[in-house]
């Protein structure tokens, strides 16, 4: 099996993992909000960006996973185009994961969700 530089590999985990708060964080204010104020034309907007937000992070959780398992049947080296992307998925995901949870908490204060 192929390895990634372990730097390179703590950082997926730990995006891994802060995506993940990100989906539970996000899925919480959706299901607290729909039970608090129920669907309306006023929260339809906003559940509707905490959906989006949690189907972003999962969608970046899963692609951070597939490349994991391509790399774990590589043989006997990473590639370099394959780690070259690898490097920019995480790159995005950094970029992208502050805009993410601040989404989420600028919906809980809005909704006074806190």
């Amino acid at each position: 099996m192929a390895k990634l530089p372990g730097d390179v590999s703590e950082t997926i985990w730990r995006l891994k993992r802060q995506l993940a708060d990100v989906i539970e964080n996000a899925r919480a204010a959706e299901f607290a909000l729909f039970n608090i104020f129920g669907e309306t034309e006023r929260t339809i907007v906003y559940l509707d960006d905490l959906q989006s937000v949690a189907e972003q992070a999962t969608d970046r959780f899963s692609q951070l996973s597939s490349l994991q398992i391509r790399i774990f049947n590589v043989q006997p080296h990473v590639p370099t185009d394959m780690l070259e992307l690898v490097m920019q998925s995480i790159a995005n995901t950094e970029a992208r994961l502050p805009a993410l949870e601040q989404s989420i908490q600028e919906i809980k204060t809005e909704w006074e969700l806190l």
